[in-house]
């Protein structure tokens, strides 16, 4: 599958009909984005159950914003409309696959429950002061 170009316009709509977003968070001017580029597209191409997007942060930067980007590339994974991983830095390709492969067998049960214990444990300790 190829790469889909993530606007504001329509990244709402990608990420929540997609179980899993693999997001390139990127710039023109930036070599390590150029160098990560073809690591990407590859991967793409060997996971085509997978939806990879790029943001382009000079033309997206409210979206940048909202995720508060402040280094790129920053890859980030979205399953099922919760974000599993976040980093920047361009990626080896093995580290890519294991990345990939990580984020694959996550328990997303297991991972919702784990956010809302932590949102009422937030709003317990909220409640203590």
């Amino acid at each position: 599958m190829s790469t889909i170009e993530l606007t504001k316009e329509n990244f709402d709509q990608v990420v929540s009909d997609n179980d899993f977003v693999l997001i390139d968070f990127w710039a023109s001017w930036c070599g390590p984005c150029l160098r990560f580029a073809p690591v990407f597209e590859k991967a793409s191409e060997r996971h085509p159950d997978l939806v990879f997007a790029k943001v382009d942060t000079e033309a997206q930067q409210e979206l940048a914003a909202a995720f508060e980007i402040q280094s790129i590339p920053t890859l980030m994974i979205v399953r099922e409309n919760v974000a599993v991983f976040a980093q920047p830095g361009a990626l080896p390709e093995p580290v890519l696959e294991d990345v990939i492969g990580q984020a694959r067998g996550l328990d997303m049960d297991a991972v919702r429950k784990s956010i809302d214990e932590a949102a009422a444990d937030g709003r317990a300790s909220g409640a203590d002061r």
